[in-house]
């Protein structure tokens, strides 16, 4: 292995540098050093390269990612499942971690740690390589859940499993998603999309509905019934009456995908009276839009607020690919892929629109 690595450190929302650090010789007890394979960039990188977090306006980036073992701590001969794991095998780190102390620990609750993010970002610490993927090398703490990838897992698919996908099989489970409901997704990135996949494996009826066509295509690729381009409507009111068209008066369940806090207002009216409402797009906080609660309230709306997934979601995640990759044109949610010495450059075209989800290439 090499004796120096490479991250990605913000200097300020916008604006990137490489920075090289050593790589970890010691691995403590428990712990592994991977090799990145693949790492993403997600909405939610975006949201802090952007400046839109309140707290964090520096520091590394990156959490979506599948990587190689690289060392192995004393102690690690099996991952969080309790399958074997060995030096080069590959595997999906939950980007938090859990103190198993707090309040949220104690009651079952250890997605939502009080300091699950604790080493986020922290690059400018040794060991440097942890709590980013932006970077050649991820170190993964003892506190960590980590699971082996199956052999007939593409890395295209797994790098998306440690957030978009165990997020979606989540927030789908909340709301319970069946047979023969119609569950209506407002936007089709990699949350929509794969939550599109989801509900029809589970024998739903999907329709879609994003701004632009091209990511609509993949939609249909991943399972939608119809698709709806939302510009093509002259506004608000024509929209609704197509969607309430299309679902015969309102969805069984609405997946907020988008990020875009009017759009969460508008899907209040997609729903059926009773319908259920997943709400994991829109994560900014400070950010807001007028709606009527009174809507929310006549129809009997149940609304889940979805951030985060317990970590044996991220087994399932796996599960859901090793069963069902086959069906789905995973590579297709990455229509770029860059170096890490382009990550800037990805980063910018991904906030300009000109990419739909980009795809940080690290290593073999």
């Amino acid at each position: 292995m090499e004796d120096q690595g490479t991250l990605a450190y913000m200097l300020r929302p916008g604006t990137l540098e490489l920075r090289h650090y050593a790589v970890p010789r010691d691995v403590e007890p428990g712990a592994l050093l991977l090799r990145v394979v693949q790492t993403n960039v997600c909405g939610s990188d975006l949201h802090v390269f952007e400046g839109r977090h309140p707290h964090v306006k520096s520091g590394g980036l990156g959490h979506e990612m599948v990587g190689r073992i690289a060392r192995l701590g004393a102690g690690v001969d099996r991952d969080s499942a309790g399958e074997p794991v060995r030096v080069g095998d590959r595997v999906v780190p939950v980007y938090t971690s859990s103190c198993g102390r707090c309040q949220s620990c104690s009651r079952g609750d250890p997605e939502h740690c009080a300091t699950g993010f604790r080493r986020f970002g922290r690059v400018d610490e040794a060991p440097h390589f942890h709590g980013s993927t932006f970077a050649t090398h991820y170190y993964l703490h003892p506190d960590q859940k980590f699971y082996r990838v199956p052999d007939r897992v593409s890395d295209a698919a797994a790098s998306a499993a440690n957030c978009a996908l165990s997020q979606v099989l989540y927030g789908l489970d909340l709301v319970e998603v069946g047979v023969d409901e119609t569950v209506v997704v407002l936007g089709a990135g990699g949350l929509g999309v794969l939550a599109t996949a989801i509900a029809r494996k589970r024998g739903a009826r999907v329709i879609v509905l994003d701004r632009v066509a091209s990511r609509l295509e993949v939609a249909r690729a991943f399972g939608a019934c119809e698709t709806v381009e939302v510009d093509r409507f002259a506004g608000a009111d024509e929209l609704r009456a197509q969607v309430d068209a299309l679902t015969g008066g309102g969805a069984d369940v609405v997946v907020e995908a988008s990020g875009v806090p009017a759009v969460f207002a508008q899907g209040l009216y997609y729903l059926r009276t009773k319908g259920r409402y997943a709400v994991m797009g829109t994560i900014s906080p400070g950010l807001t839009t007028d709606f009527d609660p009174g809507t929310l309230v006549r129809r009997s709306v149940t609304l889940h607020g979805i951030n985060r997934y317990p970590p044996d979601y991220l087994r399932r995640a796996l599960r859901f690919l090793a069963a069902h990759e086959g069906e789905f044109p995973f590579a297709r949610l990455f229509d770029a892929q860059f170096p890490l010495e382009q990550v800037q450059l990805a980063l910018d075209k991904s906030r300009r629109r000109e990419v739909q989800r980009a795809a940080i290439r690290v290593a073999p």
